[in-house]
């Protein structure tokens, strides 16, 4: 017969993150998001012109809800025109690339295409169009970078983080 218990708690190694790369700070993070929206906003001003936008916005109608969803379609295409080869390249955004960070795996390497835009992209992309609560949430997960990790609840979802170059 074996001293071993039968009915004891099993054990297991429990993985921690390498820290081996630094952080990014959140000015930089700021800075690269700043990059990032006044490209976007470049883009697509003359998408909302056309779309009539700016009309709806001055004469104080309230948009259709098919044209929220339009420019949220047009919206997430031309960021992954503009910033896709750098994010499956890299793990980067051209605003993350001018600042000097990127994003990083759990394990310090660059994370899966898929899982960048599938995970890290996309559902904060599909929140921001729903009515009402599509401009809070968005704040909410912006708002977890003043945890002491820096993640944001995007990086939470993806398992990503974003760090200094070396």
């Amino acid at each position: 017969m074996t001293d071993e218990n039968p009915y004891k708690t099993p054990t297991a190694p429990v993985l921690t993150p390498p820290q081996d790369q630094e952080l990014a700070d959140r000015g930089t993070r700021f800075g690269a998001a700043l990059i990032d929206g006044i490209i976007g906003l470049v883009v697509a001003l003359p998408f909302m012109y056309q779309l009539g936008i700016f009309d709806a916005i001055t004469h104080a109608q309230k948009l259709p809800y098919s044209t929220t969803l339009i420019s949220g379609l047009f919206g997430f295409i031309m960021f992954l025109l503009i910033h896709g080869y750098f994010l499956k390249k890299n793990g980067q955004t051209v605003g993350k690339k001018i600042v000097g960070v990127r994003i990083s795996d759990l394990q310090d390497g660059v994370p899966a295409f898929g899982r960048l835009i599938g995970l890290r992209y996309l559902p904060i992309s599909l929140v921001s169009v729903i009515p009402v609560i599509g401009q809070l949430l968005p704040l909410i997960d912006v708002l977890f970078i003043f945890r002491s990790d820096r993640r944001c609840v995007h990086d939470l979802l993806a398992g990503t983080k974003v760090v200094k170059l070396a």
